[in-house]
């Protein structure tokens, strides 16, 4: 039985767009929805849902077929992608490792 999950409307509206952006990137290279599918290794359904924006899909094959399509991701060139996941890890080198829940006191006597 498939378990039914709900997305948020920023989920929603932000799997939209990039799955919008991508299947303008490969209209605009004029692609066909094969030669995409090759490329990237997934079938015609998968990349439909892609181009859908169905929150669905594995993050890693819509970030592969935005970079096959040449979809700027995190808003920078490709080459930049390296830098920017390093500054990504620096700061969260600097944050504790473990997070653990505030507990609230009763001090009113």
């Amino acid at each position: 039985m498939r378990r039914v999950r709900t997305y948020s409307r920023a989920t929603e509206h932000a799997t939209a767009t990039l799955g919008a952006l991508i299947a303008a990137a490969r209209r605009e290279r004029r692609m066909s929805v094969a030669e995409v599918c090759e490329r990237v290794g997934i079938d015609p359904g998968t990349l439909r849902s892609v181009e859908r924006g169905a929150p669905t899909v594995a993050i890693g094959m819509v970030f592969e077929v935005a970079t096959v399509l040449g979809v700027p991701l995190f808003s920078v060139p490709a080459e930049e992608l390296p830098a920017l996941a390093a500054r990504a890890a620096d700061r969260l080198a600097l944050l504790p490792q473990r997070v653990r829940a505030t507990v609230q006191v009763d001090d009113d006597f």
